[in-house]
């Protein structure tokens, strides 16, 4: 009975945090993912990158944006 609640609990969490990060498009998530590890990659070889995962999300919010709006036409 208890353990039941606690899986439950955990599963709820799990779904909680996959809906917030993924949502609806996995495709941003990703993006910003890959952003974080090459800008990390980067500053490990002495390279300023703070300015691409920015750059990365416009880009890929206007890809996501316009992906949507072609499926609603």
């Amino acid at each position: 009975m208890i353990m039941d609640r606690v899986v439950s609990g955990v599963i709820g969490f799990g779904r909680f945090w996959y809906e917030f990060i993924i949502g609806d498009d996995w495709t941003i998530a990703a993006t910003v993912v890959v952003g974080l590890v090459v800008t990390a990659i980067l500053k490990s070889s002495g390279i300023v990158a703070w300015w691409l995962v920015p750059v990365l999300v416009v880009a890929i919010v206007g890809v996501s944006l316009r992906r949507e709006s072609r499926t609603h036409h």
